[in-house]
């Protein structure tokens, strides 16, 4: 290349080296960016396959705390359940009892002293006789008594 013969020539040609090395800049600047980017995509790719590990996980623990929960409350129902049914089975016994003695247990008492009456009764069979050859022994006397006035 020839020198320049102007001083305007001579900007113009620092301008236009001062362009070319700008254009460098540029170039490397686009190959920095495309590097960035490939490395930005390649960080996102990443970033996703990691989500998807851990929505993964995610999904798991979720699924083991409602197993957990659910058998949590499982057990706890039957164990409220167990207490009810033994709540309800002394209500009802307490309740039957209650019945039976209001409802049953006098005349059972009543019928208790008339059989003890009966049983006391049955230790002693003479009186029965006894009353028996009584009464009859009265007859017989009233008997002879009447006769004997009327026939007197």
């Amino acid at each position: 290349m020839n020198q320049p013969s102007t001083a305007r020539e001579a900007l113009i040609a620092e301008a236009l080296g001062d362009v070319a090395q700008l254009l460098d800049r540029v170039e490397v600047l686009v190959r920095g960016v495309e590097g960035a980017r490939q490395a930005l995509a390649a960080a996102g790719n990443e970033l996703v396959r990691q989500l998807a590990a851990v929505d993964a996980r995610m999904a798991a623990i979720s699924e083991s705390a409602k197993t957990q929960a659910v058998e949590h409350i499982v057990r706890r129902t039957n164990e409220v359940a167990a207490r009810s049914l033994e709540a309800q089975t002394l209500a009802m016994a307490d309740a039957a009892r209650s019945l039976f003695d209001r409802e049953v247990g006098a005349t059972l008492q009543r019928l208790c002293v008339s059989l003890q009456r009966l049983v006391e009764r049955a230790d002693r069979p003479w009186e029965h006789w006894a009353t028996h050859a009584a009464t009859a022994l009265v007859t017989w006397a009233a008997a002879w008594g009447l006769a004997w006035y009327l026939f007197r």
